[in-house]
């Protein structure tokens, strides 16, 4: 069974900085992509950033871009996106995503 377990949301002021993380199980984490999106209040998921199986292929959204770092530790079997700058916009329960399956996600606040 599939399985990913986020991590590592909270409150920061604006300005700040988090780090989210993503344990996979049930797959060969290794051999895939992976993605990270959100979903703010009231609104649609938002793909944010991808990462390709070898984590040397990374793209973003262009709200993000410059801010956002994704990564990955295949040893590990964790997906990570490192958020800096964090804006009030960036409020939203963050995914990580294989393929169509989610996990619970992450509650990331921006607020002051």
């Amino acid at each position: 069974e599939v399985q990913l377990v986020e991590s590592g949301g909270g409150l920061v002021q604006p300005g700040g900085s988090l780090r989210l993380s993503c344990v996979a199980s049930g797959f060969i984490f290794s051999n895939h992509p992976m993605r990270w999106v959100r979903q703010a209040p009231g609104k649609g998921l938002e793909w944010v950033s991808f990462i390709d199986s070898s984590g040397g292929i990374t793209t973003y959204a262009d709200s993000v871009k410059g801010r956002f770092t994704i990564s990955r530790d295949n040893a590990k079997n964790t997906l990570y996106l490192q958020m800096n700058s964090l804006k009030p916009e960036d409020t939203a329960v963050y995914y990580c995503m294989y393929g169509v399956i989610r996990g619970q996600g992450t509650q990331v606040t921006v607020s002051s």
